[in-house]
């Protein structure tokens, strides 16, 4: 993070640098229990200098004169992530906090950054994923914009397909349902989820099977999303708590 002089009234730094952060999201398992309930996991880097050297950060940093923050995102989380592996990845506002960053002005713009259930991207030794309900202690403001891309993908399940982003290329519903659940923070009825994606014309039956379960039973059908970029499906959907 570049340093910046203070200006000549003595308020805050005379220039202005402006960087990227992105809240790369995936579901998975906890760790410590790889056969427990799916969780939406964020990626985090362990950063090496101050501020907040030995904190969890997002991966980002500086935007170079000749790109634009785009750009800029997709360099800067290619040397973290396959960005092959990256489904999707959109701005998610701008954090200008004048004292965000001690001792420099530095303006950023946050990005959501979606990988598929069974993505497993080869990670530096820095790198790894924390599950967003238990985050550990993050650098500067990143916890907050991880909370503010968080919603972004809670708000953006009920009226758009993005959970395309984060399904495999064939799945159950089951496994479908579970994808929702993590996200939203509730559960969610399959039948009800299945309905509703089918009538938006975003899901189909792939025509095959998965295999059986330890338990055997009736092999359950795969189904796939019929698109597989940003759409919005139902401006005024809202998937909700179930009643209790």
């Amino acid at each position: 993070m570049p340093h910046r002089s203070r200006s000549s009234s003595g308020g805050h730094p005379a220039d202005t640098s402006v960087e990227v952060l992105a809240a790369v999201f995936t579901v998975r398992a906890p760790v410590a229990a790889p056969g427990g309930v799916p969780e939406v996991h964020v990626l985090l880097w362990q950063r090496a200098l101050d501020p907040d050297a030995g904190r969890w950060a997002l991966p980002g940093g500086t935007v170079l004169p000749d790109e634009d923050v785009d750009s800029s995102a997709a360099r800067q989380l290619a040397a973290k992530v396959d960005l092959t592996r990256v489904a999707h990845l959109e701005q998610i506002g701008v954090f200008s906090d004048p004292d965000r960053v001690p001792d420099a002005r530095v303006v950023a713009t946050g990005f959501l950054g979606l990988v598929p259930l069974d993505a497993d991207p080869v990670l530096p030794p820095d790198t790894a994923w924390h599950p967003v309900s238990r985050l550990p202690d993050t650098a500067l403001d990143h916890g907050a914009i991880v909370g503010r891309a968080a919603d972004r993908l809670r708000a953006k399940l009920s009226y758009t397909n993005i959970a395309f982003a984060l399904a495999p290329a064939e799945f159950t519903v089951a496994e479908l349902r579970r994808i929702y659940s993590a996200a939203l923070g509730h559960d969610v009825d399959p039948t009800n989820l299945q309905r509703v994606l089918t009538r938006r014309g975003m899901l189909a039956p792939t025509g095959t099977t998965a295999a059986p379960g330890p338990s055997g039973g009736r092999p359950a059908a795969l189904h796939r999303f019929t698109i597989s970029d940003l759409r919005v499906t139902d401006p005024f959907a809202a998937f909700r708590p179930p009643e209790r």
